[in-house]
């Protein structure tokens, strides 16, 4: 699918070495009906076993998915390509209520209120996958990320849609506290999840104030 006004059609939002999020599945290559299922059974049990949040190895991995080895390797090289694809799946599930979702978090609630939705989304997103995002999207390499281009556009429109000057700057700046790290040191220390989305929320809705 290819993202429309919210947010911008913006070539930032597209990922470098991922898959294309929500790009339009005309687009990608047709998958085999038996490949599918054998990529849905491989990723349900990596999810299981990366749940664990401990080292995962293919061996395991195709074990518990029911797949041969070769199979598993033709599609990915290694466990981490493995968690990326799972990030990926999450992320683009995010990227599509963000388009088409109900409101505050989908269009049509004020832009602090939708930026206060988007805090406590990310926010689960990182309590259920924080694993996974920090094997993927932590340093430079989080700027490298497609979804980072998605989640800076979406919020720069957010920004742009208040009235508030300076969305470039203020879009990366409002994006800095969901850097992975910053939130598992704050899960580290004991804050709660959704003391975190709170926190967060007060700043989107005194950032993105009606004037």
């Amino acid at each position: 699918m290819t993202p429309r006004t919210d947010p911008p059609n913006d070539t930032a939002a597209r990922p470098r070495e991922r898959t294309d999020l929500l790009t339009d599945a005309s687009t990608r290559p047709r998958e085999r009906a038996d490949a599918a299922r054998n990529r849905e059974k491989v990723l349900a049990a990596a999810e299981r076993l990366f749940a664990e949040r401990r080292p995962v190895t293919m061996e395991e991995i195709a074990r518990a998915a029911g797949v041969g080895r070769g199979t598993l390797y033709r599609r990915y090289p290694d466990p981490a390509s493995i968690a990326l694809a799972l990030l990926d799946e999450h992320e683009r599930g995010l990227q599509e209520k963000l388009l088409r979702g109900d409101p505050p978090l989908g269009p049509g609630a004020p832009p602090g209120e939708r930026l206060a939705a988007f805090y406590d989304a990310m926010t689960e997103l990182l309590e259920r996958h924080g694993h996974l995002v920090l094997g993927a999207e932590t340093g430079a390499s989080r700027f490298a990320a497609g979804a980072y281009g998605f989640w800076r556009a979406h919020v720069r429109s957010l920004v742009v849609a208040a009235g508030v000057p300076g969305p470039d700057v203020l879009a990366d700046t409002l994006l800095a506290p969901l850097g992975p790290e910053v939130y598992d040191l704050q899960r580290r220390n004991g804050v709660p999840r959704e003391e975190v989305a709170s926190a967060l929320a007060r700043i989107a809705r005194a950032v993105l104030a009606p004037s």
